[in-house]
């Protein structure tokens, strides 16, 4: 498997939220900017507060993911990634997830997509969603399971020492955060 780091382009990408200045963060060097990615099996969308708010560098991401969509076996999305997702409008008519804390701001982004309250993920078709960050690693996990078996997917889980949940209803975030009441 090769791995590549998409952006805009290829200056530096930091990892601190914009709106929070005494965050920590690093910063990421692109190997491809969307113009000149290669062709692609499976694009992972990772979130974060960067992913929150509307600006050039993110419409660049919406456009690549709604431009490369149709030809990748696979989408996975990790947090409030999956606004990305929702943008495109690839997520319409489709089931997905994202991180409980923005769930409110996220899924009024686009009510065309049925917005999954209680999940930690979702799989529809060849779209992956995740809640929050962990999540993001259980959702990945069963990725792996799916297309490599479960166990690479195991032993990937015991060499981060990593409790992989397994079962994508695991969701004690939807109740915390009042998405979904019990």
């Amino acid at each position: 498997m090769t791995i590549y780091i998409l952006s805009s382009t290829l200056d530096p990408v930091s990892t601190r939220p914009p709106q929070k200045a005494t965050a920590t963060g690093q910063s990421i060097l692109p190997t491809h900017t969307f113009a000149s990615a290669p062709s692609l099996d499976v694009l992972l969308i990772p979130g974060g507060l960067g992913t929150r708010f509307p600006t050039v560098a993110i419409e660049h991401a919406v456009n690549f993911v709604k431009s490369t969509h149709a030809h990748l076996k696979y989408i996975i999305t990790v947090c409030t990634g999956t606004s990305l997702a929702a943008r495109a409008g690839i997520l319409d008519g489709k089931r997905a997830t994202t991180n409980k804390m923005a769930w409110a701001e996220i899924t009024a982004l686009r009510p065309q997509v049925e917005w999954v309250p209680h999940a930690r993920w979702v799989v529809d078709g060849n779209i992956w969603t995740s809640s929050g960050v962990s999540a993001g690693i259980d959702v990945t996990l069963a990725w792996v399971e799916e297309v490599f078996g479960v166990k690479v997917a195991e032993e990937i889980a015991q060499g981060m020492e990593y409790e992989w949940h397994r079962d994508p209803t695991h969701d004690p975030f939807a109740e915390r955060d009042g998405v979904f009441p019990m």
